[in-house]
C-alpha cells in the first residue's frame, strides 16, 4: 500500500501553526521559536513530507517566487505587486520582479533564468500565456498561476480574475438609472478577453435598459490617458455626441477628462463619467471619479495564496478564482442637463 504524503497545509494543521510558518522552517529562516522548529521538525520527518516536485527538478530549490509582470510603472501593476508581496513575505520567502513590458526577448531571459535561479513558483501578469511559455514552464515543473487582467488563460491553468462583466453592468446600470440613453462606451484593446467582458456588461445593461446599443459609441483605446483623450476627443466630433461616458479604466477616465476640459465642457454638468479600477487617485481627480472598483490588491493575495497552495501539494478545488467588483459612486455621475429650449 502507498501511503499518501502530507501536505505543507496538513502539517501545519496537525502543528496548530499557519502554512507560512512551515515555509519558514523548511527554508531555514532562524525567526521560528526553537520548541516550534522542534516540533515541525519533528511532524516532517514522523509525516515523511517531502518538498514537491523535489526529484523532478536539479539543483536545490530557493526560497524565491517570480512575479513577472507586463508593466510595474502604473498604479494598476503596483496594486497587485503589494498584495504578492504581502503574502510571499509572511511566508518567509523572497519575491523577485521581472517587467517584461510585452517584449519578447525579455519574456525569453525570464525564461532562461528560471532554472538557475531555482524559483519555487511564479506569478504572472501578462497580456497573453502562449504556448511556448506554457510548454517551458511545464517543462521545468515550475507551478505558477496566471493573474487575468487582460487576458483569458486556458481552463486548466491556475488564474485569478475581476468579475469584468459585472462591472461593466454596473457601470452602465448606474448612468441608466441616473436618466441618460446616450451613453457611450471606451474600451481597452479590443481582443483582451477583460475589454471583451466589461463591453459584454455594458451593452447587456443598455438591452436591460430596452435601449439600443449604437456601434458608433462604442471605441477602443489602450486603459492609458492618451486612449481615453483621443475617444472622447472622436465623441465629442459626432452630431449627437453622448451625455455620458463608461471609460473602462481611471486611467482613460482621466483622458475624457482632459479631452472635456479642452472642449469647455464641465464634468459632471456636460458629461457624465465612470471609470474601472478604482485606482489610489479616483477620489483625488476633479471632480472625485465614480469608477468600479477592481480588487487588484485582493487578486495579487489571492494569486500568492494559490501559488503556495500548489507548491505545498494541496489540491486545488477550482482553477479559475473571480473575486468581486462594486460601484463606487462619486462625484463625476449626475443626471444629464436638461438641453435648452
Amino acid at each position: 500500500m502507498v501511503t499518501k504524503r502530507p501536505t505543507m497545509a496538513e502539517i501545519a494543521r496537525e502543528a496548530n501553526v499557519a502554512i507560512s510558518t512551515v515555509s519558514k522552517v523548511l527554508n531555514g529562516h532562524t525567526d521560528v521559536s526553537v520548541a516550534t522548529r522542534k516540533h515541525i521538525e519533528q511532524l516532517l520527518a514522523d509525516r515523511g513530507y517531502q518538498r514537491p516536485h523535489a526529484s523532478r527538478r536539479p539543483g536545490r530549490r530557493s526560497d524565491l517566487v517570480d512575479l513577472v509582470i507586463n508593466e510595474l510603472d502604473s498604479v494598476w501593476g503596483l496594486s497587485i505587486l503589494t498584495g504578492v508581496e504581502e503574502v510571499v513575505e509572511a511566508a518567509g520567502l523572497g519575491l523577485v520582479v521581472s517587467s517584461v513590458h510585452n517584449r519578447e526577448s525579455l519574456t525569453r531571459r525570464w525564461l532562461e533564468s528560471l532554472l538557475a535561479r531555482g524559483s519555487q513558483g511564479a506569478i504572472l501578469v501578462l497580456s497573453e500565456l502562449s504556448e511556448h511559455q506554457r510548454a517551458e514552464l511545464s517543462r521545468r515543473s515550475m507551478p505558477f498561476v496566471v493573474v487575468d487582467g487582460v487576458s483569458q488563460p486556458p481552463p486548466d491553468v491556475p488564474s485569478i480574475g475581476a468579475t469584468n462583466f459585472a462591472g461593466g453592468y454596473a457601470a452602465t446600470e448606474h448612468l441608466v438609472g441616473l436618466g441618460h440613453r446616450r451613453i457611450a462606451a471606451i474600451g481597452g484593446p479590443e481582443q483582451l478577453q477583460c475589454t471583451r467582458a466589461r463591453i459584454a456588461g455594458y451593452r447587456a445593461a443598455l438591452e436591460s435598459a430596452g435601449l439600443v446599443a449604437d456601434r458608433h459609441l462604442v471605441r477602443y483605446g489602450n486603459f492609458h490617458h492618451d486612449g481615453g483623450l483621443r475617444a472622447m476627443a472622436g465623441f465629442l466630433a459626432l452630431p449627437d455626441p453622448p451625455t455620458a461616458i463608461f471609460a473602462g479604466s481611471d486611467q482613460q477616465a482621466t483622458g475624457v477628462y482632459e479631452a472635456l476640459r479642452q472642449a469647455g465642457r464641465s464634468v459632471p454638468h456636460d458629461v457624465s463619467v465612470v471609470g474601472f479600477d478604482d485606482l489610489n487617485f479616483a477620489e483625488w481627480t476633479a471632480p472625485p471619479l465614480t469608477t468600479v472598483r477592481q480588487p487588484l490588491h485582493e487578486m495579487g493575495v489571492a494569486a500568492a495564496r494559490t501559488l503556495l497552495r500548489i507548491i505545498a501539494g494541496e489540491r486545488i478545488e477550482s482553477t479559475r478564482i473571480e473575486l468581486a467588483t462594486r460601484l463606487v459612486v462619486r462625484e463625476s455621475t449626475a443626471a444629464p442637463a436638461l438641453l435648452p429650449l
